[in-house]
């Protein structure tokens, strides 16, 4: 199964209908989130990977998750482990976390708390499945830096091309349209264990 396929199956109703039960909402908040949720996790991973240092880092993250067995997202989110998923999110995210979820919740209804909850069981399958990609095509940590690009287009092309863009707003904390000063200021600690 192929990355894109694990990305995609997220937004499946199964998937949905599993993060609903764990997360609590209604099914049209928790897949709205997930819409919004998986961009802006690529979106982080994708700016973090800019660097020599975030690309690393990252790289170093996807080879401890490469094992992961996300192909079958609906059993991986049953057994998910959601403080590895929070780590993951202060790492990517570092002191802009809790306002990313904020800015989250507000676009789907959802309580923050249940925002923290989805983004920590969505970051281990997004892991997950680009440590599966990066070992299948035996990429570096400077190969990251157009791996990333490209799925993260593809993840956002055809009708998901308002939602990255929606994604890509909701890390400008700053509002300037340029989420690399607000992103940079994350790097510090990624994807430190």
């Amino acid at each position: 199964m192929d990355i894109l396929s694990i990305l995609n199956s997220l937004q499946d109703k199964q998937a949905v209908n599993e993060l609903t039960k764990s997360v609590g909402g209604n099914s049209d908040q928790v897949k709205k989130a997930v819409e919004l949720g998986l961009p802006m996790l690529m979106q982080a991973m994708n700016n973090n990977a800019k660097t020599p240092q975030g690309a690393a880092a990252l790289a170093k993250a996807l080879d401890q998750h490469k094992e992961d067995p996300v192909e079958d997202v609906v059993s991986f989110l049953k057994g998910v482990d959601v403080n590895d998923g929070k780590k993951i999110l202060g790492h990517v995210f570092q002191q802009k976390t809790s306002s990313v979820e904020k800015n989250l919740a507000a676009q789907t209804g959802m309580s923050s708390n249940q925002v923290e909850n989805l983004l920590a069981q969505l970051a281990p399958v997004v892991l997950g499945a680009l440590g599966k990609e990066k070992n299948q095509k035996g990429v570096d940590a400077n190969g990251l830096t157009s791996m990333i690009p490209m799925i993260t287009g593809l993840l956002g092309s055809g009708s998901n091309k308002d939602l990255m863009g929606m994604a890509t707003k909701l890390l400008d904390a700053d509002g300037d349209g340029d989420i690399m000063d607000d992103v940079s200021k994350m790097l510090g600690g990624l994807f430190k264990k």
